[in-house]
């Protein structure tokens, strides 16, 4: 009972700290997320011990970015966060945002709450197809692996996805594996102001937003050989 009532208790905070707050609706929580997509992709960018994103972002087929993952545990806990997905298309022409949710949880002895953001190159086909389906599974549908952190860092991959982290707290890193990664379809609808798959939004390109196109940009300048 007091394992039960425990894991209650974390996935009750883990699920209050990623909801969207009530005062404001889903388009402007999507469009806050999108700047906050662009601080997070900047931090990256300018550190030196993130150097291999730095390199490899040109070879990747696309990046998801999460501005915050939130982490709780008390012996059973979990992290979650909100993502956005850009796909680099024919010409080396970037497009996006398409939005996505990711959580997952966890076993084993620990304690508080931490906050990291999070980007993911996708290099692989298999990757960007297995998350422009409704959910996949890091780890199952799709590999995924820690990249490597230091000025200079150089390795090569055979994963689907490689994932770098910024934490603040007490964890030192987010593990990925078997975080669940599904389509928030609510914020794509909201955002874009019609229906709005994954697909409709970086494939067919049948959907656009001009309040993306900061986003983009910044992605498609970080992307240049």
């Amino acid at each position: 009972m007091m394992k039960l009532n425990t894991s209650l208790i974390a996935s009750a905070l883990l699920f209050a700290a990623i909801q969207t707050p009530a005062i404001a609706g889903p388009a402007e929580e999507a469009r806050k997320h999108v700047d906050m997509a662009q601080t997070t992709l900047s931090n990256f960018m300018r550190d030196p011990n993130m150097s291999w994103i730095q390199t490899n972002l040109p070879n990747a087929k696309g990046v998801l970015i999460v501005p915050k993952v939130v982490k709780v545990g008390f012996v059973f806990g979990g992290s979650g966060g909100r993502g956005v997905l850009l796909v680099r298309g024919d010409g080396g022409k970037w497009n996006g945002p398409a939005f996505y949710t990711l959580g997952t949880t966890s076993v084993g002895f620990q304690a508080g709450v931490s906050n990291s953001e999070v980007v993911m190159l996708v290099m692989t086909d298999k990757g960007l197809t297995n998350l422009l389906n409704t959910q996949m599974k890091l780890g199952g549908d799709a590999s995924i692996s820690a990249g490597p952190v230091g000025k200079g860092a150089e390795k090569d991959f055979t994963t689907d996805i490689v994932s770098f982290s910024h934490a603040k707290g007490l964890y030192g890193g987010v593990n990925l594996d078997g975080t669940l990664v599904k389509v928030n379809q609510e914020w794509n609808d909201k955002y874009f102001g019609q229906a709005a798959s994954p697909v409709d939004i970086l494939v067919r390109h049948s959907v656009h937003s001009s309040k993306g196109d900061r986003l983009v940009q910044q992605v498609s300048q970080a992307a240049r050989k």
